[in-house]
């Protein structure tokens, strides 16, 4: 398959359209080749190519038919365009049309049709020239981005040229918004899943064409309207007030507010104050129900602190260090209400984050629960200690079940470990009629496996609970991965003591303070799981040393 790509655009390869087309070739390429045909591209690049106004002579109907009486590069891009089988159209919206140097190679294709006059059955215009070469199976792709925030109703023109020389419905169109925004890096999380996208498309033309549902997906905006056009006002670096041109901090900050996501207002506005500590320049943004505000005299109290060097925070921005990383090695401190770090990606992260947290909590069942673990472990120890057979009997039984109430969430390690100790807990149990010692013994088990996963790259409670920091992403972080060594070695800390003081009050004949402490003991170390997983985060982001 030969492959002409047709780059329009004044910026050569700068162009955001031809990351685009660029996206599209990538999966049209591989999937082709799956199916065993040989892909040949080339690429033109309008932008280095002499190509001269035409003339409107009409030398090359009269005099040189087929051939134009201007010699420049044109000849060539013609006998390209006859020997493809696909012609990629990448170009940028111009003033509502195509780029004025592509213009010029549209219109000199004139020798590319016979000057006698034929009728359209395609309702395009009143009449129109036959082909003066074979076109029949000729594929055509346009792709093309705009700096509106949707490219809907604004390729009209654009649509309309093509219908007349190409034939309306022989081209397949991706029309992309916001098209600006692929040369920001602070936004490649957004634009590159769309170019993504661009690549799936790609992949199934090489089938045969684009599906409908990846066409509508091709068609959902990067941002919403508001957002755009804020972060499109703010790109400019100019004050709309003065006109004066601004510090390239305060655009930043301006694009940075222009992402808040209003949807995640809670009934509670948030005064975000940022210091560029090598700058020395300090901004407040304003979070609120109708949406957010840079306000740069620090005329409000602050909610949340941010003390960072403006590389740092860039950095971060551009995706080249995360967050949570770089909190993690104090190369920016936290200070005053640290939940707004915690829901970061809910205020300011891009639509796909918060696509991706509403498709997320839609999901929630298919998360892993401590309770698929915790159940087993429960049941045993209540059940044994009343009585050593039937008890182990119902701790089998449960064992058994789990993993069928539990089939809609994952199963971790942990989980299965459980259900194998108990269960082997319990025949001895059932086996010796030793119900306390074994149930002793289990404490012993549960203390152990707490401590040992400390040792490994993600401590048991990381393994349920970073789900509600970005999955995997969570390992990367280390607040919370040292919160959660902590908290491991704390609860497998008290299991083990459990086992101790359990052995040592049953012989002493203290059964019933044991069950007071053995309930009250594990309730208190809940409390204060849920209040350091809060307080440690924090108080290490102020910078204070562990």
């Amino acid at each position: 398959m030969k492959i002409l790509l047709i780059n329009g655009s004044p910026k050569g390869k700068n162009s955001n359209s031809l990351r685009l087309a660029n996206s599209f070739m990538e999966g049209l390429r591989i999937k082709a080749e799956e199916q065993g045909q040989s892909v040949e591209l080339e690429e033109l690049d309008v932008s280095s190519l002499k190509i001269a106004p035409c003339k409107g002579c009409f030398s090359c109907w009269r005099n040189t038919p087929g051939s134009c009486c201007i010699k420049d590069a044109m000849p060539m891009v013609i006998e390209k365009e006859i020997a493809a089988d696909l012609i990629i159209w990448s170009f940028p919206l111009y003033y509502f049309n195509v780029p004025g140097s592509l213009k010029n190679l549209i219109d000199r294709q004139l020798p590319m049709v016979l000057p006698f006059m034929s009728e359209r059955s395609d309702g395009c215009g009143s009449g129109g020239h036959d082909a003066r070469y074979d076109m029949k199976g000729k594929r055509h792709v346009l792709i093309s981005t705009c700096g509106f925030y949707s490219a809907e109703n604004n390729y009209d023109s654009v649509t309309k040229m093509f219908d007349h020389f190409l034939g309306r419905g022989n081209y397949t169109s991706i029309f992309c918004g916001q098209g600006e925004l692929f040369r920001v890096k602070e936004l490649s999380e957004r634009t590159d899943e769309y170019l993504e996208l661009v690549k799936k498309a790609g992949a199934e033309y090489a089938c045969g064409g684009i599906t409908d549902a990846t066409d509508k997906e091709l068609h959902t905006l990067l941002y919403p309207k508001e957002i755009f056009e804020k972060m499109a006002d703010a790109s400019w670096g100019v004050s709309k007030e003065s006109g004066e041109k601004e510090a390239d901090d305060l655009v930043f900050t301006r694009q940075m507010a222009a992402l808040y996501n209003k949807n995640a207002y809670d009934g509670k506005d948030r005064v975000l104050e940022i210091c560029y500590t090598d700058l020395g320049t300090t901004y407040q943004i304003l979070l609120g129900k109708d949406g957010s505000k840079v306000i740069t005299d620090g005329s409000l109290n602050p909610t949340t602190r941010i003390d960072t060097p403006f590389t740092v925070w860039a950095s971060i921005s551009r995706g080249e260090i995360g967050g949570a990383e770089a909190l993690g090695k104090q190369m920016y401190t936290v200070s005053g209400d640290f939940s707004l770090m915690i829901d970061w990606d809910k205020f300011f992260g891009s639509m796909s984050s918060q696509t991706a947290a509403v498709k997320e909590e839609k999901e929630t069942l298919k998360k892993p629960s401590m309770a698929s673990m915790l159940i087993p472990w429960i049941t045993f120890w209540i059940a044994v200690s009343i009585n050593s057979v039937t008890g182990s009997i119902i701790a089998m039984a449960i064992c058994a079940l789990i993993p069928l109430l539990m089939r809609k969430r994952k199963l971790v390690l942990w989980d299965q470990l459980s259900i194998a100790a108990v269960a082997c807990l319990s025949a001895i149990a059932a086996i010796t009629g030793e119900g306390k010692l074994v149930t002793n013994a289990g404490y012993l088990v549960f203390g152990l496996f707490w401590l040992v996963s400390c040792i490994t790259r993600e401590p048991l409670c990381a393994a349920y609970v970073k789900y509600n920091y970005g999955g995997d992403k969570a390992l990367n972080n280390p607040l919370f991965m040292n919160a959660n060594y902590i908290l491991a070695a704390c609860w497998g800390a008290l299991y083990i003591c459990t086992a101790v003081w359990t052995y040592l009050l049953g012989k002493a004949g203290l059964g019933n303070i044991l069950i007071i402490i053995n309930n009250l003991v594990p309730i208190a170390m809940g409390l204060f799981t849920a209040w350091f997983e809060k307080w440690y985060p924090a108080w290490k982001a102020r910078g204070k040393s562990s």
